[in-house]
């Protein structure tokens, strides 16, 4: 058996990647001043290498280069572009400028630290699925990120037209701790639309983006409430029992009643390591009340003595499985944190 290549350091990935841009950037058509209409105003659809697809403000969508000065552009971007007065190899603008963000949606990446993945969001919509079973803990850990970026999120069960009498009442207790700490949440099937109505009008006027693990439904959800769309849905798969996730890059797509969605397979998963243990008891919303309170400063909230955590536990004020979700938390954040991320200061981004 031949030895594996030997891993490129960081160093060398960056330059590798550097010099992958250089060239396809001497390969880009580029035009003169002249040849460019008047900037304005657009948004960014979708980003695909080193174009992006803008939508101009009369709706028609436009493939457009990057200019070198631009940094990080990514699905939702408001910015200002101009027209080329014809088109060279299909590109038909040059994307100059990137207005501020109002929110931003990140994903820690090994290689690249911390990276934007969706600007200018309102609403993060967790989507969960009833089917082969529903995991509090994957649905803590996509909370504990919504809550770190300041994005409201809303929880979204799908499939429930697949339960009976009897797993209905248990998908009601592992729900129950959410709707008693006020997440808005909605249970729907993209199957029966039952629930379909009442999460539109929900997402009506804002921009939102739904994430979730592979094979939860999002694209069959996509499509009862875009069915203009048609989006392509993934196989089910007979060993796991889920769909195969079918998004390949991010996209911008408009409700007919107003308001905007992403889809993004970047954030199908979040990885947490790149928080502070204290970042993580944050992101637990109903935790922050008893933050600070505990006896020692140093407190690991398990069976310290004088926690204020466990005291709202055994009070009932904090749910034993929240509570439960959080230390797993922290054990696999302990165990998926890159080791050279002590000497590295992206990955402590």
């Amino acid at each position: 058996m031949s030895k594996g290549k030997k891993k490129l350091t960081k160093g060398q990935i960056r330059r590798v990647r550097a010099n992958q841009q250089k060239r396809l950037k001497r390969q880009e058509p580029e035009w003169d001043n002249d040849q460019l209409g008047p900037q304005q105003a657009g948004k960014v659809i979708s980003r695909y290498g080193q174009h992006a697809d803008i939508e101009a403000s009369d709706g028609t969508i436009h493939r457009c280069n990057l200019r070198r000065a631009i940094g990080s552009i990514v699905t939702g971007d408001e910015v200002e572009w101009r027209q080329g007065k014809e088109h060279l190899h299909g590109i038909s603008g040059v994307v100059e400028a990137v207005h501020p963000r109002r929110s931003e949606l990140s994903r820690p990446d090994y290689y690249d630290g911390v990276k934007v993945v969706a600007a200018n969001i309102d609403q993060i919509f967790i989507v969960s699925s009833v089917k082969p079973d529903l995991s509090s803990q994957i649905i803590d850990r996509y909370l504990v990120a919504a809550e770190d970026t300041g994005i409201p999120p809303v929880l979204v069960l799908n499939k429930i037209d697949l339960l009976d009498e009897e797993s209905r009442q248990e998908v009601d207790e592992i729900l129950a701790p959410y709707q008693a700490i006020g997440y808005p949440m909605f249970l729907v099937s993209s199957h029966t639309g039952e629930g379909v109505d009442a999460l539109t009008s929900y997402l009506t006027d804002k921009t939102n983006i739904f994430v979730g693990q592979s094979g939860v439904g999002k694209s069959s959800l996509i499509n009862a409430l875009m069915p203009e769309q048609d989006l392509d849905v993934g196989a089910i798969s007979e060993v796991s029992g889920l769909g195969q996730h079918t998004t390949t890059t991010s996209k911008l797509m408009h409700f007919p009643q107003g308001g905007e969605l992403i889809d993004s397979p970047g954030v199908r998963e979040f990885a947490l390591w790149h928080l502070e243990n204290e970042r993580v008891t944050w992101g637990f919303k109903e935790f922050r009340e008893w933050m600070g309170q505990c006896k020692f400063r140093d407190c690991k909230h398990q069976d310290d003595p004088g926690c204020a955590l466990q005291q709202a536990v055994e009070q009932g004020k904090i749910s034993q499985q929240r509570f439960n979700n959080y230390h797993r938390i922290l054990e696999t954040m302990a165990s998926d944190r890159p080791t050279r991320q002590s000497s590295d200061p992206l990955a402590r981004k």
